[in-house]
């Protein structure tokens, strides 16, 4: 008899099950996100008062301490999840992850093909043009620096999960029986906290369908496989090279970034000269995400 695809996620949110319903849900996330957004106001209140030339540099992450501290600082992000998961529905935070061994196992096992896929697209065209390098960091210090990069990563991308594909899935999934129902409320939140007030409606519409494709492969990785592990590797491998390979020099999120471009040459994601409508590099991008779903599921065999 073949196996229901989603049978192990029976088990993933057992620990959810009569613990919320829908309005202290949304209250949960709602106090999650305010408080999120409070501590960066305090922490902009604390560097102000403090090192404000470091504030800049905090907020842009173009240099390897502002990146490093911008993103360890999603740790408090996962401390407000685990609160309110402890608080408002009476549980530990462990139980967002699964069983840890077997979210362990599982993560290292859909690392090692997303990482291979990735490596291997670095050699396929369209190639970046040399000709804008503006330059190389030295290879020594990215290097040592490498631990720390991919530990202020894994920080991120943790607390981002914890709070998506663990807290609103579990939950969600217990009070809506239909895949369909978890799945898109889940990656609707997903995809619209990447929305920005400053750039233009058709960039932040292609970010939040990139966003909301990219969550939904995540939880279905989590549904298969009935642990936060493959989601976890996923968003590793696709965050450790975006933050590691490429940068602009001084730009926004540069500061790990092995190969620095002169500044504008890079361009925004999603933008193009057109006017209006959709950017081809939207439809290549969720290209690349179902190579990488199906790299981790291969690596997942579910």
């Amino acid at each position: 008899m073949r196996r229901a695809p989603y049978a192990a996620h029976r088990a993933f949110i057992a620990p959810a099950d009569l613990s919320g319903t829908v309005l202290t849900v949304g209250l949960g996330y709602c106090l999650i996100e305010l408080g999120y957004y409070l501590t960066y106001d305090l922490i902009e209140a604390l560097l102000l008062a403090l090192q404000p030339d470091w504030i800049a540099a905090f907020f842009a992450g173009s240099t390897p301490l502002g990146l490093g501290a911008q993103l360890a600082s999603f740790g408090l992000l996962a401390a407000l999840v685990a609160l309110v998961v402890r608080r408002l529905h009476h549980r530990p935070a462990r139980t967002l992850i699964g069983p840890p061994r077997l979210a362990l196992r599982q993560f290292c096992a859909v690392l090692a093909p997303l990482g291979l896929l990735l490596l291997v697209l670095e050699f396929v065209p369209p190639w970046w043009s040399a000709d804008a390098l503006h330059t190389v960091r030295a290879p020594l210090i990215w290097g040592a620096l490498l631990p720390l990069s991919l530990g202020a990563v894994f920080v991120q991308i943790a607390a981002e999960e914890l709070l998506y594909r663990g807290y609103l899935q579990q939950q969600l999934a217990t009070l809506f029986e239909h895949p369909a129902s978890w799945l898109l409320l889940t990656n609707l939140a997903f995809g619209f906290a990447h929305w920005s007030a400053a750039s233009p409606l058709t960039t932040n519409l292609q970010y939040v369908i990139w966003a909301f494709c990219f969550g939904l492969a995540a939880s279905d990785l989590t549904a298969r496989a009935g642990t936060l592990g493959p989601a976890l590797a996923f968003h590793f491998a696709n965050n450790a090279f975006a933050f590691l390979l490429y940068g602009e020099a001084g730009g926004p999120s540069s500061g790990f970034a092995l190969f620095l471009f002169a500044p504008e040459t890079l361009g925004e994601p999603f933008t193009s000269d057109a006017p209006a409508g959709l950017d081809w590099r939207l439809a290549l991008e969720l290209l690349l995400l179902g190579l990488m779903w199906l790299a981790a599921r291969i690596g997942l065999k579910r």
